[in-house]
Order: C-alpha cells, then structure tokens, then sequence
C-alpha cells in the first residue's frame, strides 16, 4: 500500500474507495514511466500498521469500522487511516513529505490522534509483527470491494496473513533509474529485516524466530519477498504486462515484493520490516530505510552501484534474519566469510553516511530489538502473555507520549 496524499484523498472516505477507479491505470505501464520520469527525487512518506487489541484482555478485536470511523471525523485522520485487509488493523500514512524531518512531524501528530481515538473507543493498539496468540480464523477480513477479490484469490493464504509492518516510501527520479535501485536493494534486505525483527511469538508459543511474520507473508503471498533483478524499466514493464494480459494481476497493489517501484506515485518502496514496539525505534528504522533508497540511487548517478546479489545469495541471508535476527551472522559473499549481523548493519549505516548527511537522517542502532527483547525477558522468567503486555504499554506510551484527547 502507498502513503502519499493522492492514495490518502482516494481513500477518505471508505478503506477501499478509488481502488477500483484506478487499478488499471496504476497498470499502464508507459504511464507509469511517465510518473517515474516527473517524480522528484527523495520526497518520501512513513506507514504504520497496528493491531486492534482489547485493553484488558488483549486480543485482538475486529473494531476496524468503528475507529476508522472515528477518524473520519478528524481532519488529518481522514486522510490518513486506512484498512489492511482485517479488520483487527489500521494503518496511518504520513502523506507525501518534502524531507523526512517533516515526515516524522506529520507522522507523530497522526499518531498521537490515533491513539487519541482509540483511547476513546476502548481499543488499545499494538505495534508487533505478529500477535503472539491469537487465532487467524477469527479475524474477519474488511468488508470491501477490494478485499473480498483478496479473499476470493488468496483463500487461506489471505486469511492466514494477519501481520503488520512498517513501509517507507521514497520518490526516485527516472524508471530505470527506480529498477535498478530496487535491484539493488534487495541485497540488503536481510540486514534491515533483521534490525526491525519483532515477532518472536505466535499460537501462544515462542516460535524459536526473531520474526515469524515474515515466514507468514512474505514467504506465502505470491509474487512477494524478493524479485529477480530486472535490470531495467523495459524488462521489468513487459513482466507487468504478461501478468496483466494472463489475468494474474488486475492492480499494481497485488506486486507484494519486499523493495519494489510503486507504479502510482513514482516512489521505490520497502516493505521488508516488521512493526516497532516502541515510537522512537519505528522513526529510527523508517530513517535507515531511507538512507538506503537514497544512497542506492546516488551511486546509481556516480557510476558505483555494485552488481546486484543473485536471487540465492540473498535468499540465504534472508533465512539468517528470519531465524536468529540480530543475534545470528550473515554472508559476505565478496569475501566468501561469515560476519555477525550487527557487523553488516553497522556496515549499512556507515555506507548511507553520504545520503543521511544530505538529508538530515539521525538513526541510531538499538542495543536490542523487539525480539532480542522478548527472548530475553522470556529467559528471565515472564509469561508471552506478559511480555505483550508490557509491549502494549511501551507502545501506548512512545507513540502518543503527548495524550492528546479527541475533544
């Protein structure tokens, strides 16, 4: 899904309002060169998912349509939450933002209304990949045009995937300028799905993961996780074409890969992470992500874009992060040698210097993450049920630090 205020001014009124409209033009693939070949370069846009959770007992609850609702009727909030397949979800998008400094300002005012309003309608909001018990078969999935398609395509697959993630988009200029930086980026989405693991949990039990969600969406949604390289806009167009003319596709949305071009707004964006437990963390990663579009795309102009990584080589340390996160090695395949992961992220923050220096990008490398976190605590002695408490409560308490009231 997209964050820009284009898709949000579509989507006001109800979660799927303009879909229909738009999806065979977001198709048209000379179009979507065109907006590639006008965007700007660097703007960018934050989103968040959370689950709707019972404060008491935390379940999960599907109360989607009586918050969104409610944002209806807050002028920034209509623009901004929108549905993520069940209704147990919500999503708030920043809008499109000229630098991030402005995206994370627009963002912590949506958040703090979010929170406002659901503080308001009894409902609490978790930000972790997964939920760590709740049954999937429960879950009602959005009553909309656009979601029962969904549902009638995916069967299981749809009704399985009940995650949630953070996404950045960045504007990059040019359309094969877009596929190579994508190309490229998927060598590192090992490294950032590893700093953003948060789902160690789920059917009550710790998974032996650092972050279950990934083995739930990216690994069964079709044409998701990791692309081949393209090469160029050419060859990647005429791939959208024979999923268009074989009925395989009837929207650019159902492109579910991990780093792709976003046909609607001329951005690449990354959807490889989990969601952050905690506010400041979630902005840290969204500025990492970032840095990394941003880099790519400068030594794309400089001539000093490596070769991408062939689809096997990324796909094993894609399994590392999956697995051990944070805690575990990867490959460093010019070398033929392990390295801890911690090593290839802070390779990955010294390499964006150039990019966060232009751009004004702070990040900062947490002593331990969402699932570093959780196993700890477990090792110590708490119950799953409360680590996710205490989860819910660090989430309440960094993204809406300010509490501010809905009247």
């Amino acid at each position: 899904m997209s964050a820009t205020q284009d898709e949000s001014a579509q989507q006001r009124h109800t979660p799927d309002s303009g879909a229909e409209a738009t999806s065979l033009e977001h198709l048209d693939m000379h179009v979507a060169r065109e907006r590639f070949e006008a965007s700007t370069d660097f703007t960018l846009a934050i989103e968040e998912e959370f689950a709707l959770v019972d404060p008491e007992s935390l379940e999960l609850v599907n109360r989607f349509q009586d918050l969104h609702a409610a944002c209806m009727g807050d002028e920034l909030l209509a623009e901004a939450a929108v549905g993520e397949l069940i209704s147990s979800e919500i999503e708030i998008r920043s809008g499109k933002s000229e630098s991030f400094g402005e995206a994370t300002e627009r963002q912590s005012e949506r958040r703090e209304r979010l929170f406002a309003q659901a503080r308001a309608q009894g409902i609490a909001l978790a930000a972790t990949g997964t939920h760590p018990w709740a049954d999937y078969l429960d879950q009602e999935i959005i009553d909309t045009a656009h979601y029962r398609r969904l549902r009638e395509e995916l069967r299981w697959v749809a009704q399985r995937n009940n995650t949630w993630s953070l996404h950045v988009h960045m504007g990059v200029r040019g359309a094969d300028r877009a596929v190579a930086v994508c190309d490229y980026l998927r060598g590192v989405l090992p490294q950032l799905l590893a700093l953003s693991a948060n789902s160690p949990f789920l059917d009550g039990r710790a998974t032996g993961l650092h972050t279950v969600r990934t083995e739930i969406f990216t690994r069964t949604f079709p044409r998701c996780g990791v692309h081949e390289p393209f090469g160029d806009w050419d060859t990647y167009a005429d791939f959208i074409d024979v999923l268009t003319r074989t009925d395989s596709i009837v929207e650019a949305t159902q492109l579910w890969w991990s780093v792709r071009p976003h046909h609607a707004f001329g951005t690449v964006e990354l959807r490889i992470c989990d969601a952050q437990a905690r506010g400041s963390e979630s902005f840290a990663l969204a500025g990492m992500i970032a840095a990394c579009i941003a880099q790519a795309a400068l030594d794309h102009d400089d001539g000093r874009l490596a070769t991408p990584l062939r689809q096997r080589e990324i796909e094993e340390n894609l399994w590392r992060a999956i697995r051990h996160g944070m805690d575990g090695r990867m490959i460093d395949y010019e070398r033929r040698t392990e390295i801890p992961t911690r090593e290839a992220v802070d390779r990955l923050v010294a390499w964006t210097a150039p990019a966060r220096e232009s751009l004004g990008i702070e990040v900062s490398i947490p002593d331990a993450n969402g699932a570093q976190r959780a196993y700890r605590a477990l090792a110590s002695g708490a119950s799953i049920r409360e680590i996710f408490k205490d989860s819910v409560a660090e989430t309440e308490r960094t993204y809406a630090p300010e509490g501010v009231s809905t009247t």
